[in-house]
């Protein structure tokens, strides 16, 4: 996997997860404002069954549907990153992609490596131009 292809997936990941958290905050937000939560205090005690409620429940799964989405995306965009390093000669990027990853910095280490990571599948040497022969 390209840099190029980490980078739109990890993006992608990122607007999806954003749109998600968004969309699925809203419908809450929504549903404790038009009464269709029963709140006692501030504990959720009931839903009002009526066609606002499904509404606003099928815009809160649709939410999180595409969080979880933008959230496995990463995850996706986080292994084709560490394909992509383990190809270097130089094991720093991939030992720093991975540890950061492991211990819950994975989200730092992926915007580090998209501003300043190498691409592993990048030609490392240049390519030489055919000299003709002369006859």
């Amino acid at each position: 996997m390209t840099k190029a292809t980490v980078k739109r997936l990890f993006i992608g990941s990122l607007l999806a997860a954003t749109a998600g958290t968004i969309v699925a905050i809203s419908a809450v937000w929504l549903a404790i404002a038009n009464d269709v939560l029963v709140m006692n205090g501030q504990d959720i005690t009931g839903i009002q069954g009526n066609a606002l409620a499904w509404i606003l429940g099928a815009f809160g799964v649709v939410g999180a549907l595409a969080f979880s989405g933008g959230l496995i995306g990463g995850l996706i965009s986080w292994i084709g990153a560490l394909l992509n390093t383990a190809q270097l000669e130089s094991k720093t990027w991939f030992l720093g992609l991975l540890l950061l990853g492991i211990f819950n910095f994975g989200f730092f280490a992926m915007i580090a490596y998209l501003i300043a990571g190498p691409d592993g599948t990048a030609s490392a040497t240049p390519q030489r131009a055919q000299v003709p022969a002369t006859a």
